[in-house]
């Protein structure tokens, strides 16, 4: 275990960086505080509230449980079966990460008549979301070591019962933390909710901050939803801390697992697995091909394609960058100095990843004007919302990648009389940067992704492909729209295969 003490400097830019992040946070308090305990009391006591409160965490719970069987399903089979086209799935289960939910949700509207309401928005949050889980499961399942699992099969264990009681609880650590991932997703998100007509918070919110008929009750659902969000946060700790005494102790050397014969069910899983490819990736890629050419039709059209992908590319780019500088020093922390500080930190870096988007743009709108003018309509202000939004996903990435690099070889240079910053430089940061460019691919992808905050935050005269997409499904002009969102996903299949590969499965020898 490492003490804190040696890294003082670790905790200072770790604290900064949750303090740029929970700005959201401080505004949430003092706009909501300034209503006065009077109107809250009324607002949280409503019966709309608890309408509201009611059917988000039924979509939650009923999103995340259908992605945690989607996504461990899937990884399993292509991890420790002989499913053929192992490599091919991998892909294609990935591949709906690339497809925004309002994309998603837009194609499935102008496919299906009368596709709206609740299932309807559990069904597109569901095969937009399952890859949260699919991807770090089956890194999991990729990375463990077989011999615990053969062990228990030669006692006698039957593959369900080894899988139940050793497979799963080692990763257990991955399914919980996807599971929060998708539980704070379909919380926090709004284009599939509003395109969908499904009453949800975030829909809730985003409607009364629009049209400014009722502020408060928008401050009130926005700070129940931080209140959801710290228990959810409780709830996967108590979870993490259960699988904790499953790890593997020591690198050692990985040995390939044995595929489980399928038999009879080869087939009948593989139908299945495209089945979900076709409704995840395959509805929104046929209907956005069939849209495609009235949608550059009209003149002019594609320089303001070009424009909008490039503005997209360069704010994507800075809010990935401002992020995992924010997360780097967290991660580190908690990997290599645990401990009540540094857990406690991680903790708060999640707080404002399920507040909706327009709470994070209002809010850094109030910060630029009152704090940080010379910030008010710059690229930097919407980096920063980024930042706040998507802090999470670069800090678990950082963490994951520095608690792989063996702290050994930080500890030998340290011994050899090297500072702390040049042994993060020589050691520490090239062990780690495999996991921490997965990381930054999983940001820069949600950045190209993220809607509310970009309509409200982008400065003015800048479109980029979701602000273009949403202008064009507003008002029903699909074929306008289809030309961004066929870009959109192109552009974000890029990353989206950056972490397919991360899970080890595209290089393992022998698959099929």
């Amino acid at each position: 275990m490492h003490r804190l003490a040696p890294r003082p400097w670790l905790l200072i830019a770790a604290a900064v960086a949750v303090v740029v992040a929970l700005l959201p946070l401080a505004y949430l308090t003092i706009r909501t505080s300034e209503a006065g305990w009077e109107a809250i009391r009324t607002e949280l006591t409503s019966p709309r509230v608890a309408d509201l409160g009611a059917r988000s965490l039924a979509l939650a719970a009923v999103v995340t449980a259908a992605c945690v069987t989607l996504g461990v399903g899937t990884a399993f089979l292509v991890t420790r079966t002989d499913l053929p086209a192992r490599r091919l799935f991998t892909i294609l289960a990935a591949l709906p990460l690339a497809v925004p939910t309002y994309i998603a949700a837009f194609t499935w509207v102008s496919t299906v008549d009368g596709f709206e309401g609740f299932w309807a928005s559990a069904l597109v949050l569901t095969l937009c979301s399952y890859p949260y889980v699919f991807l770090p499961v089956a890194a999991a399942l990729h990375r463990a070591d077989p011999a615990q699992e053969e062990v228990a099969r030669s006692l006698g264990r039957g593959a369900w019962h080894t899988f139940t009681t050793v497979t799963l609880p080692q990763i257990r650590p991955a399914i919980a933390g996807g599971a929060l991932l998708v539980a704070l997703y379909v919380l926090s998100d709004f284009g599939a909710v509003a395109i969908l007509r499904t009453d949800t918070f975030t829909r809730a919110v985003f409607i009364a901050f629009d049209l400014g008929f009722d502020r408060t009750g928008a401050l009130v659902l926005s700070t129940v939803l931080v209140a959801l969000t710290v228990l959810l946060l409780a709830g996967e700790t108590l979870t993490r801390r259960r699988g904790a005494r499953y790890a593997r102790v020591g690198a050692g050397a990985r040995r390939p697992h044995t595929p489980a014969r399928l038999a009879a069910l080869r087939w009948p899983a593989a139908a299945a697995l495209t089945a979900v490819a076709a409704l995840a990736f395959g509805v929104p890629a046929v209907n956005l091909a069939r849209r495609l050419a009235a949608g550059v039709s009209r003149p002019g059209s594609l320089t303001e394609i070009a424009t909008a992908a490039g503005n997209s590319l360069t704010v994507s780019l800075a809010g990935a960058a401002l992020t995992m500088l924010l997360a780097l020093p967290i991660g580190l922390l908690t990997a290599r100095a645990p401990g009540v500080l540094a857990n406690g930190l991680e903790r708060l870096s999640y707080l404002t990843h399920a507040l909706p988007g327009i709470v994070i743009g209002l809010s850094l709108v109030f910060f630029g004007i009152n704090v940080a003018y010379p910030l008010y309509q710059s690229v930097w202000l919407l980096t920063l919302a980024y930042a706040a939004l998507f802090l999470p996903l670069a800090v678990a990435a950082v963490a994951a990648a520095a608690a792989q690099a063996p702290p050994v070889l930080e500890e030998a240079a340290r011994s050899l009389g090297r500072r702390p910053a040049a042994v993060f430089a020589t050691v520490t940061l090239p062990l780690a940067l495999p996991g921490i460019a997965a990381g930054a691919a999983m940001v820069f992808l949600t950045c190209m992704k993220e809607l509310p905050a970009t309509l409200l935050l982008r400065p003015t005269g800048m479109d980029t492909l979701a602000t273009e997409l949403w202008t064009h499904t507003t008002v029903a002009a699909y074929a306008g729209a289809a030309p961004y969102a066929a870009l959109l996903v192109l552009l974000s299949a890029i990353p989206t295969w950056v972490l397919a590969a991360r899970t080890g499965i595209l290089a393992q020898e022998g698959t099929r």
